[in-house]
C-alpha cells in the first residue's frame, strides 16, 4: 500500500515537472521571434537636445547666455553628451566675452535624481576700463577649465539641482563663486 501511494505520489511529481518545464520551454521558443521583430532604437531615437538661456538686465549691467547642448542616452541610468557656451557680460567698467564646450555626464541612480559632471573649457576675453581697477584700461585673456559636480532633482524632461566647480579659482575673474545652482531640460 505504502508503495502504491508513493508511485502515485512519484508519478503526480513527474507530471507537474513535465508539464512546468514544457511550459517554460515553449514560452521561451515563442519570444525568441518576438525578439527579432522589435524595434532596435536607432541612434538618434537616444539623443535628446536641450541648454540653456540667461538673460540680466539691470541699471548699467547686462548679462547674456546661451548654452545648447545634446546628450546621448546610454541607458536608463547613464548619458553623456557635449556642449557649447557663450556668455556676454557688461558693468560700465568692465566687459567680457566667454566661449566654450563642454563634455556632460549624467547619472541617474534612480529616475528622480541625476548626478551629473561637467567639464568645461572656455575661453575668456575680460576688459577694465581706467578708473575702476587703476589708471590704465587692460584685457586680461585666457583660458579656463572648471569641472562641475551636480546633483539634482529630476521630474521628467527638467532637472533643478546645485553643481560645485571642484576647479574654482576666485582669481581667474570667470564665476564668482565655486556653487551654480541650475535648471536644466533636455527634449
Amino acid at each position: 500500500m505504502k508503495k502504491n501511494r508513493f508511485l502515485s505520489v512519484a508519478k503526480l511529481l513527474f507530471v507537474v515537472f513535465a508539464v512546468f518545464f514544457c511550459e517554460n520551454v515553449i514560452a521561451q521558443y515563442q519570444q525568441a521571434p518576438q525578439q527579432t521583430m522589435q524595434h532596435q532604437p536607432r541612434f538618434w531615437d537616444k539623443v535628446q537636445f536641450g541648454g540653456g538661456l540667461g538673460l540680466n538686465f539691470s541699471n548699467g549691467y547686462t548679462d547674456i547666455s546661451i548654452s545648447p547642448s545634446a546628450i546621448y542616452n546610454v541607458n536608463p541610468y547613464l548619458a553623456v553628451g557635449l556642449g557649447l557656451q557663450g556668455s556676454y557680460v557688461s558693468s560700465g567698467y568692465y566687459d567680457s566675452g566667454i566661449y566654450g564646450a563642454s563634455l556632460l555626464t549624467f547619472i541617474n541612480p534612480i529616475p528622480q535624481i541625476q548626478f551629473s559632471i561637467n567639464l568645461s573649457e572656455s575661453y575668456v576675453n575680460n576688459h577694465y576700463e581706467a578708473g575702476y581697477y587703476g589708471p590704465n584700461s587692460y584685457t586680461d585673456n585666457f583660458w579656463n577649465t572648471a569641472l562641475f559636480l551636480g546633483a539634482g532633482y529630476r521630474t521628467g524632461n527638467v532637472t533643478v539641482g546645485i553643481a560645485y566647480n571642484v576647479l574654482f579659482d576666485e582669481n581667474d575673474h570667470v564665476y564668482t563663486e565655486a556653487y551654480m545652482p541650475f535648471v536644466r531640460a533636455y527634449f
